[in-house]
């Protein structure tokens, strides 16, 4: 498995990660790796986005979706 390094982390970033490993009853490595691994898992917008542009379907365009979910909201 790959390993990551992180030098020159500010003391009192250090410390915060460390108060919050402990509180999480982990080492500092576990709680670190388990904050990387959620990060990951979560999609950024841009990658959400250019999964939905890549995906076939309606041809209507933002505007006009916009725009017919307003006038429907508008007959309610």
């Amino acid at each position: 498995m790959p390993n990551i390094q992180i030098k020159d982390v500010p003391e009192a970033t250090h410390a915060v990660l460390r108060q919050r490993a402990a509180a999480a009853h982990q080492s500092l490595q576990e709680y670190l790796l388990s904050r990387l691994v959620r990060e990951a898992a979560q999609p950024t917008v841009d990658e959400v986005l250019d999964r939905a542009a890549g995906r076939a379907g309606g041809s209507l365009p933002l505007a006009g979706a916009v725009n017919a979910l307003r006038a429907e909201r508008a007959r309610r």
